[in-house]
């Protein structure tokens, strides 16, 4: 028979139990539904909206360009937009340019909120994790536990270190806005595949806000502001995801950068792999890699 201490034990374990699975149940009810797959809403309607020259776009409120950055306009100070004019010049001699990701290096912070592919958010109290269906590298952890800057690992990332505050702008008692602020980036870094370039000291200053649209709660809008040495002003863009139909029953895809790549970045020259495995040159003119180490260097 069990005793009455025994019994008493067991009601009090209950009560506990039953009490942190109300506070929790509280404290989830206090955050938004995010779930789902998000996917660019500003794609809805066809490639032509999906990207233009040069693959998709930073800014997706200007037109798609016939040309590379025709219609992107970014505020670069005259030493970028020289750096950015000699990178248009070689992608258009077959060249990569300076865009990194040739070589399947990370797109980096703010890049990778354009969302190549679909996108998944998980909150949490303590962490928000953003996750994208490519590579491993393809997530963001944005602290919302009160941490500061101070926290900030010394190594740069290409996604940065992102501290986020939570509030409650229409005072119903849940939370309806996220502010972040994202730093410490490593590069290097463009903000788009025609190469816009950040600058390469590394103090990107990246504020985010994100909030669901008022009128149709399947819309997700990030307002990004990007504050570079390279920029004469902050560039600020709004990204608009759409909640995939289905809302929990999708499916996921996971690609690999690195399979099927078949450009080879050699010292600062980018070649092609043929499809017999043989080195190519990109572009009309490309001189060969050095061969030094090969043969004697004969």
């Amino acid at each position: 028979m069990r005793s009455d201490k025994s019994i008493g034990a067991t009601v009090l374990v209950a009560a506990v139990q039953m009490v942190m699975g109300g506070v929790a149940a509280a404290q989830d009810s206090k955050y938004p539904d995010w779930r789902g797959q998000w996917r660019r809403a500003t794609s809805e309607r066809g490639g032509l909206l999906a990207g233009g020259a040069g693959g998709l776009r930073y800014d997706e409120s200007k037109p798609p360009q016939l040309t590379p950055n025709l219609g992107q306009e970014p505020p670069l100070t005259p030493e970028y937009q020289k750096i950015y004019d000699d990178n248009l010049d070689d992608m258009t001699k077959g060249g990569q340019g300076i865009d990194p990701t040739a070589s399947c290096l990370s797109t980096g912070m703010p890049r990778v909120m354009i969302a190549y592919s679909s996108m998944e958010t998980v909150v949490t109290p303590d962490t928000t994790f953003i996750l994208f269906e490519r590579d491993h590298d393809h997530y963001r952890r944005i602290y919302t536990d009160v941490r500061s800057f101070a926290n900030m690992p010394e190594d740069g990332q290409f996604h940065g270190y992102s501290v986020g505050k939570w509030s409650d702008t229409d005072g119903d008692g849940k939370y309806d806005l996220l502010e972040v602020e994202t730093r410490g980036l490593k590069g290097p870094r463009v903000f788009d595949a025609t190469g816009i370039p950040l600058h390469s000291d590394g103090a990107t200053v990246i504020q985010e806000r994100f909030y669901m649209d008022k009128a149709d709660a399947n819309l997700l809008h990030i307002d990004i502001t990007t504050i570079d040495h390279a920029l004469t002003r902050p560039w600020v863009v709004n990204k608009i995801f759409r909640r995939a139909a289905g809302n929990r029953q999708v499916w996921w895809n996971h690609s690999v950068c690195n399979e099927g790549n078949n450009h080879v970045k050699v010292g600062e020259e980018y070649y092609f792999r043929s499809y017999d495995g043989q080195l190519m040159p990109t572009k009309k003119g490309q001189t060969p890699p050095d061969l030094r180490y090969f043969n004697g260097g004969k």
